[in-house]
């Protein structure tokens, strides 16, 4: 009988070879494919200006892979769609590492998501979504984002009623699958839960290019979800857009961001993993009372056809119930490079970016799309002698192979440094990643 420790290390290697094999596959005529549904028109925008219930979640690919997940009903439309993703991870670590946060390699499922959204016939215009996730980790089913959507010209954009993402910034708006990396910045997944329950107006404004967000949100039907750190919060989220070009297919991207909070029963907990969803918490504050959370974010996001380089910084500080007034800061710089020549779409209303497309997929003949990212973090969780969460940074070359519009492997390799307690330990990431979404 193998140990636990060799279990999960066959695992991790089974996935990687699983991930290369089954994208492989994709270009074979031997595997099932659904290419021969797919339609000969494909849209080259780089700019969208439609927004729907669920925002990133609802972006719908650009090519129409299959047509049995549509539904055209008499009071609304209904689209089915779904995503599936398997990560396996292994470490090398140092002896200062293994001392500090030792970590084991590990792989499986990391979430199955169910997606339902449509639009109402009606006249003023409104949608709606429905998710559904399997956490592989915690092996629970949840609530993901779900509401109804109306618009309001009125008043230049429109309402979001339910479970959904806070709005703060791009990154973190857009759902993990498109994002330019294999994880969210340490920051973002301290600072800002995923999801909230409440109301969030998105408002635009063409002629000036300026996107607007202003949310509430209150923990009253989510008081037991992993992702309910705070009884309330509200957020604000500006972003100018100076730069938006279909010729050039140039975006230029500016906003800031900031949340009023009210930590969950009293007490809080800045906590983060290393970028790597399978590994335990490198940074780490522990639990300390607090009354109320201030949150102020800045970013700038540049595209100008395959090129674009992405950057944020948060600040976070906490009134802690001591009298202390902690502040914990952190942020990341993307340079990401799709050598066969696609661009990310960025969706403008929204003011986030969307998923590649491929300009010629595998199962049509093609390479699909290939993306060289590089990425670095920095995050800084001390303050005083009370609050020693650790300051690590990490460096993060990967590649993407963008298959098609439904398939996606991604393989990264990371350096990372933790200074904690006094001692400097060094971890070496290896991690892949095979996704399915339709």
């Amino acid at each position: 009988m193998f140990r636990e420790h060799d279990v999960k290390h066959r695992t991790a290697h089974v996935l990687w070879g699983a991930a290369l094999a089954a994208a492989l596959c994709a270009g074979s005529t031997l595997c099932p494919s659904s290419a021969r549904a797919q339609e000969e028109d494909v849209s080259t925008a780089t700019v969208d200006t439609v927004l729907q219930a669920g925002e990133a979640d609802a972006v719908e690919p650009k090519r129409k892979l299959v047509k049995w997940n549509s539904y055209d009903g008499p009071f609304s439309t209904l689209r089915f769609g779904f995503g599936l993703a398997f990560d396996a991870a292994s470490y090398h670590q140092d002896d200062a590492a293994k001392s500090q946060v030792p970590t084991e390699d590990d792989g499986g499922l990391r979430d199955f998501r169910l997606l339902f959204k449509g639009r109402f016939k009606t006249k003023r215009p409104a949608s709606w979504t429905f998710g559904y996730m399997y956490d592989g980790t915690e092996k629970e089913w949840r609530f993901r984002q779900t509401g109804i959507q109306v618009d309001v010209p009125e008043l230049s954009g429109r309402f979001f009623l339910g479970r959904t993402k806070e709005g703060y910034s791009a990154e973190k708006v857009m759902v993990g699958y498109y994002i330019w990396g294999m994880e969210r910045s340490q920051t973002l997944d301290a600072f800002v839960p995923i999801l909230g329950d409440g109301i969030k107006y998105m408002g635009y404004y063409p002629r000036q290019r300026v996107a607007l967000n202003l949310g509430a949100f209150a923990d009253a039907l989510s008081e037991n979800e992993k992702f309910s750190t705070y009884d309330n919060q509200f957020v604000t989220r500006l972003v100018w857009q100076p730069r938006l070009s279909e010729e050039r297919r140039e975006v230029l991207h500016v906003g800031v961001m900031g949340r009023q909070a009210k930590p969950d029963d009293g007490f809080l907990r800045e906590k983060s993993k290393p970028g790597s969803y399978l590994a335990p918490n490198f940074l780490d504050t522990g639990k300390f009372p607090a009354d109320h959370s201030h949150t102020l974010g800045f970013e700038g996001i540049w595209r100008r056809g395959p090129l674009l380089v992405a950057t944020e910084y948060d600040w976070q500080k906490d009134d802690a119930s001591s009298g202390e007034h902690p502040m914990f800061r952190g942020g990341e710089t993307t340079v990401s490079w799709l050598v066969t020549g696609e661009s990310r779409p960025y969706n403008a209303p929204g003011a986030f970016f969307d998923n590649v497309s491929p300009k010629r997929s595998v199962v049509e003949g093609g390479p699909g799309a290939i993306e060289a990212i590089l990425g670095m973090t920095y995050n800084d969780f001390d303050d005083g002698a009370s609050f020693q969460g650790g300051k690590f940074w990490r460096l993060t070359p990967m590649v993407i192979w963008h298959v098609d519009d439904l398939m996606h492997v991604y393989v990264a390799y990371g350096y990372g440094k933790l200074d904690r307690f006094g001692t400097e330990g060094t971890t070496q990431f290896f991690q892949t990643r095979l996704l399915f979404y339709l």
